[in-house]
């Protein structure tokens, strides 16, 4: 049975040791970057909440639900976030490992994410948003049969998805 584990000094290094595929490490930031990121975003108006995704005691893959993503861009000059980041939720991170890849372990997480996001940890949001490279058309089929849908949004040259809560 798939469940969520919180990052912390017990697992971390056996989340980092996680990795795709060599021809999808353009479609997510590497464990180390997500985590050093969630840690960063303590103290900001953001909320991050790292989770390795586990099948038993066997750690299969790394998800990132963030609250208010939109507050990370302040730094970054230039750069808007798309709107629909804020005072919202995201799966702002999704990644099983190479070994554990058509198992239905990403729908399942995905399933796990919309759970803890409707526990409301940072209150209550109208939506919950994810993004994904063009041309990563497995995420795409995957979140489209999931119910999420393209609002027009780009971040960066992602595009944004979005399921109503």
């Amino acid at each position: 049975m798939l469940r969520l584990e919180k990052i912390d000094h017990k697992n971390v290094w056996d989340i980092i040791d996680l990795k795709v595929f060599r021809s999808q490490k353009n479609f997510v930031a590497g464990n180390d970057i997500s985590i050093v990121t969630a840690y960063a975003a303590q103290g900001s108006e953001c909320s991050a909440f790292p989770f390795g995704i586990y099948d038993g005691k066997k750690p299969v893959g790394f998800l990132m639900v963030g609250f208010n993503e939109a507050a990370m861009y302040e730094p970054f000059e230039n750069v808007e976030p798309p709107k629909i980041l804020e005072n919202n939720y995201s799966i702002w991170r999704l990644m099983i490992d190479k070994k554990y890849q058509g198992r239905g372990y990403g729908r399942e997480a995905v399933k796990l994410a919309l759970d803890f996001i409707r526990t409301w940890p940072c209150g209550k949001a109208e939506y919950c948003s994810l993004s994904y490279e063009p041309e990563n058309e497995a995420a795409a089929n995957l979140y489209h049969s999931m119910g999420f849908a393209e609002n027009g949004e780009k971040d960066g040259d992602e595009i944004v998805a979005v399921i109503k809560l």
